[in-house]
């Protein structure tokens, strides 16, 4: 028969240790990728900008009447013709409800 060679192995303590130290670095990055990840979607404004891009569509064509309020989901929409310098501009705003940003496009 073949003779076995002995192999050094570890505690329970120290594998228990190991365990640990793998868990709490595990878990540290599981909550750096979730801040991360809430972090973009809270600042994620494409929605909301494809939806003002639109409605300057919508007006340059002459198919939007001014002025224009609407929701979408947590924004406040609105589009109104304003003078500045004796000039007439439209602006286009979108501002959320509760973190208070705001998104616009001045046409």
């Amino acid at each position: 028969m073949a003779q076995l060679r002995k192999i050094k192995a570890s505690t329970l303590m120290e594998t228990l240790v190991a365990t640990v130290l793998i868990v709490i670095v595990f878990m540290m990055a599981s909550m750096t990728l979730n801040a991360l990840f809430a972090n973009t979607v809270a600042n994620n404004t494409h929605e909301v900008e494809q939806e003002l891009l639109f409605l300057r569509y919508l007006y340059e064509n002459g198919q939007l009447q001014l002025p224009y309020y609407d929701e979408l989901r947590d924004w406040e929409v609105i589009v109104e013709a304003r003078e500045w310098n004796s000039n007439n501009q439209v602006f286009f705003s979108a501002e959320h409800l509760e973190t208070k940003k705001k998104v616009s496009i001045k046409l």
